[in-house]
């Protein structure tokens, strides 16, 4: 079992549990009554409990290595998914989410971490094609449960058919999960100079917290935008999603082949002003139509940013892989938690185009910033 069909499978799984818990939010609301701002504060514990298990990954990882932290961690959120898929209790279903999101979080940086040794190991760009099949998992994840709860089968019944396909899938590629978790291979990366991020990785972790703030918008604000702003239906609402989810994988599914083409430069730079034209496109834009676009050309523009972003800093000199990927995945998730609850804010006190506009200048200050960063050849 090759290392890169071994990467791309826990990407794949990993995201078809994110994809089945959204598809259980109805339910586990119905069980709960949760209100909308109870609901909110729910989902908050999933995200928390991520950014706690990443904050201690790194050096995890390169003590017991990628595949061992895999198993354990995807262990860990397939025991919590049949929980989440019977909780009736606000608290209970809480500290569910916390403790899936732990699982969630680790495994995230543990597959950046694996992906990022398997492409250097390569010497050929990888890093989109795994995290399209992220993408990917989280539609099959999504619409597979659909499909089975609209065939009648319970929550609890696909959760279970969910883990089993999850185990058997871990028992076939385990052979190619990685036993360590990094690149040492003298005594100096061993010290502890060796373990304080300098400035370019630094840069790289806010480049993707950038990023993840910006296609986290996409996901929160959209829909409301296009109803708010420009009159779409509520039933279309969802559209602004979906053109920018389906640009985004498509562009992932070829990442690699363009990447190599032109360059990670020139992707990253390109990456960035597309997709700073298509926050201006949405905000510009006459008609609903012409948003649309603008939110595909978002997912054109950042499919491969953050892919990139994860190769250059497990490229870094400066620390270990493990520990610098540890860096970069962590702070970025700090622009998925914070991001739309900050746009909000904006939106509050201003408006959704102000706020849309400032996540236009922040894809310019990442295509700026990508011309700065160094490039090795592999």
């Amino acid at each position: 079992m090759s290392g890169a069909l071994a990467t791309r499978a826990v990407f794949f799984i990993t995201g078809t549990a994110i994809g089945l818990w959204a598809a259980l939010v109805p339910f586990a609301q119905q069980r709960t009554g949760a209100e909308a701002n109870q609901l909110g504060a729910l989902l908050l514990c999933l995200g928390a409990g991520s950014l706690v298990s990443m904050s201690g990954s790194g050096p995890l990882i390169g003590r017991f290595g990628c595949r061992a932290v895999i198993l354990a961690a995807t262990l860990l959120y397939c025991l919590l998914l049949p929980v989440l898929a019977t909780a009736d209790e606000l608290w209970l279903l809480g500290l569910a989410l916390f403790v899936f999101g732990m699982g969630i979080g680790l495994t995230d940086v543990a597959m950046n971490v694996q992906g990022a040794i398997v492409e250097q190991m390569s010497g050929k760009p990888l890093m989109s094609g795994f995290h399209c099949l992220w993408s990917i998992g989280g539609i099959a994840g999504s619409a597979g449960g659909a499909l089975l709860f609209r065939f009648g089968l319970s929550t609890l019944t696909s959760t279970v058919l969910a883990i089993i396909i999850t185990a058997l899938v871990l028992l076939l590629v385990s052979p190619g999960l990685l036993r360590f978790g990094n690149h040492e291979s003298s005594a100096a990366e061993k010290s502890a100079g060796r373990f304080r991020p300098g400035f370019t990785l630094i840069l790289l972790a806010l480049m993707t917290m950038l990023s993840f703030m910006a296609e986290g918008a996409v996901i929160d604000w959209s829909g409301i935008f296009m109803t708010t702003e420009r009159g779409l239906d509520v039933r279309n609402a969802g559209w602004s999603f979906a053109v920018f989810s389906i640009a985004m994988s498509v562009l992932r599914l070829t990442g690699d082949a363009v990447v190599k083409r032109l360059g990670r430069k020139t992707v990253l730079v390109g990456g960035g002003l597309l997709a700073m034209a298509g926050y201006l496109l949405v905000v510009l834009a006459p008609d609903w139509l012409l948003s649309l676009g603008g939110f595909a050309l978002i997912g054109i523009g950042a499919a491969n940013i953050v892919p990139i972003l994860v190769t250059l800093a497990g490229q870094e000199k400066g620390m270990p892989v493990n520990m610098s990927v540890a860096v970069v995945t962590t702070l970025g998730y700090f622009g998925v938690l914070g991001g739309p609850a900050l746009l909000g804010w904006v939106a509050h006190y201003t408006n959704l185009y102000t706020a849309f506009t400032l996540l236009s200048a922040g894809f310019a200050m990442i295509a700026v910033a990508a011309l700065k960063l160094r490039y090795p050849t592999n």
